[in-house]
């Protein structure tokens, strides 16, 4: 009896590390993005808050789902009136819509398709995957892996029109926008 109690404890541990729900660990992620500035150079920005969830199966070595929510008003380009103009209804519009989101549907080779959330706007986004491959230990025990996600939206589909002309030709703010993400989560025992 002891040993099939053994058996049966060793395959359910080894069935957690093969597939699991996993955490976003938001030290450890990045939400990002990049839009050209009066057609020459490229502004940067981060949002500072978020969450999220993923399974993902080891075996596999599959994305089978993931969520995040982020608050828009934790948006940072490193300049306090720019973000404020971001947060404005001219972009973001933070006092009607706090957040955004997006939603795995599904996964095709390294292409992850999923519904993103601005703006009160949902659309379908296509965004290239890297899956680590692997998950670790952590030295206090947790089960550890990563995955990053990236593409690129036209901000005005989710309703982000505000722009300006400039002299020389151009626009102040280009349409599109390039999206970058790397996670880590932890395994959820």
């Amino acid at each position: 009896m002891k040993i099939k109690t053994i058996l049966l404890a060793s395959l359910l541990s080894v069935g957690t590390l093969l597939a699991g729900n996993y955490k976003v660990d938001i030290d450890h992620t990045s939400v990002a993005f990049k839009v050209k500035h009066m057609m020459i150079s490229n502004v940067k920005g981060e949002f500072g808050k978020f969450s999220g969830t993923f399974v993902y199966d080891e075996k596999t070595k599959t994305l089978k789902a993931l969520h995040g929510d982020v608050d828009v008003t934790s948006i940072s380009t490193d300049n306090a009136k720019r973000d404020g103009h971001l947060k404005s209804a001219d972009f973001f519009d933070v006092a009607k819509y706090t957040m955004m989101s997006y939603t795995l549907d599904k996964v095709v080779g390294n292409k992850a398709y999923g519904k993103l959330t601005i703006h009160g706007i949902t659309k379908e986004v296509p965004m290239d995957l890297e899956l680590s491959g692997n998950t670790v230990k952590d030295p206090w025990g947790n089960i550890r892996t990563g995955l990053s996600l990236s593409g690129t939206i036209n901000r005005k589909d989710f309703g982000l029109m505000w722009n300006q002309a400039i002299e020389a030709g151009g626009v102040m703010v280009a349409d599109e926008v390039k999206i970058n993400v790397e996670i880590e989560g932890i395994l959820q025992k």
